[in-house]
């Protein structure tokens, strides 16, 4: 327990620069918001050096909560704008086309051939083989909700 004692705002810092390394290794954006707040920590530490070990533990707690916070607000607030939205959603890409029924639709289910794939389709209303159908949903990621064109 004395060591707490003995902490200074160079260990703060030396921390933040720690887990800023750490997180250039390729975390996902976690140890950047816990370094900033090791560094805030450090800075609190400079301005009031006689602050007690406790204390620099909450303020870097709640530092590092607030700002993880903080930063996920901002980004849900501004999504990221891509080129290609669908690009790793195959079948969210195939709303809007048609095709024609492999499979009868009984009881609200049957199946389309989409290139080498069979998907499964479902319907309000049942349809021969044949048929052509819009998809005009998505449900569970892999099932189709579709429409009689």
């Amino acid at each position: 327990m004395s060591w707490f004692a003995e902490i200074s705002s160079w260990h703060w810092f030396a921390l933040g620069l720690v887990l800023l390394m750490a997180e250039m290794a390729g975390t996902g954006g976690y140890l950047l918001w816990i370094g900033i707040a090791a560094g805030i920590t450090g800075m609190v530490l400079l301005l009031v050096p006689e602050l007690a070990w406790q204390w620099q533990l909450v303020i870097f707690s709640v530092t590092s909560v607030a700002s993880a916070i903080l930063w996920w607000k901002y980004h849900q607030a501004r999504p990221p704008v891509v080129d290609e939205p669908l690009l790793n959603k195959r079948s969210a890409q195939y709303i809007g086309r048609i095709f024609t029924l492999s499979d009868p639709i009984e009881n609200g289910r049957g199946k389309i051939r989409v290139d080498d794939s069979f998907w499964e389709v479902a319907a309000h209303e049942d349809m021969p083989a044949g048929s052509r159908v819009k998809v005009v949903a998505l449900e569970h990621d892999q099932i189709f909700r579709v429409k009689k064109c």
